[in-house]
């Protein structure tokens, strides 16, 4: 679990623990995350943007999530650089299934139409799903033999306190009916949506919507 500290990595973690997994959660200081450290994970340093890194961390799993993101660089600058360090680093160790966690701006309102291109969409958020929609690109046009999949939320501010549901809808690259901001979505059901693909998955090489 790549961002295991993060809103949706923490929750990530405790959904595939309570289902039985092991987990390894990868957070770049782990002295700021000891409240990870438990049953059934194991906490460690790691580097989403480095292959190297991702390899040495991911050798033995048998699937990855990834949920890290980083605001102290420009944001094309780290997703398109961790796109192309999960996809080397985990081909080198040997992990066939990646469910990333993307971001409801680089979903379509209509056919070709994005969310983040609709006039007056704040420049500064644009920027940050132009991050994203860039390591989206990086995965459509690789060669590789990894089974990934971009779960993209509600593009609105998720629900961190919500108790879990274990229901929600999920299912192509445009926004969901509902999935506008019209109704909330928590932190605690993306990880279901998530943890669910790693164990059953449905969806393969693409984006994903997902909402209540």
């Amino acid at each position: 679990m790549f961002g295991a500290g993060g809103r949706a990595g923490r929750r990530a973690v405790s959904e595939a623990v309570a289902r039985g997994h092991r987990v390894t959660a990868v957070v770049r200081d782990p002295a700021r995350h000891g409240h990870l450290d438990g049953d059934g994970v194991t906490l460690v340093a790691g580097d989403v943007t480095q292959a190297d890194s991702v390899a040495a961390v991911a050798a033995g799993h048998d699937a990855a999530i990834n949920a890290a993101v980083r605001l102290d660089v420009s944001t094309w600058e780290f997703f398109n650089g961790a796109a192309h360090a999960l996809l080397d680093g985990l081909g080198r160790a040997g992990v066939g299934r990646l469910v990333l966690v993307g971001i409801g701006t680089t979903l379509e309102t209509a056919p070709g139409v994005l969310v983040h291109d609709a006039p007056g969409f704040p420049a500064e958020a644009r920027e940050f799903s132009l991050g994203h929609a860039a390591q989206l690109d990086v995965f459509r046009d690789a060669d590789t033999e990894i089974d990934w999949l971009v779960v993209a939320p509600p593009p609105v501010v998720l629900d961190d306190d919500a108790p879990r549901t274990g229901r929600y809808r999920i299912g192509g690259a445009r926004i969901l009916p509902g999935g506008d901001g019209s109704a909330s979505f928590s932190y605690a059901d993306l990880a279901v949506a998530l943890v669910d693909e790693i164990e059953t998955p449905k969806h393969h090489r693409a984006l994903a919507a997902v909402a209540s």
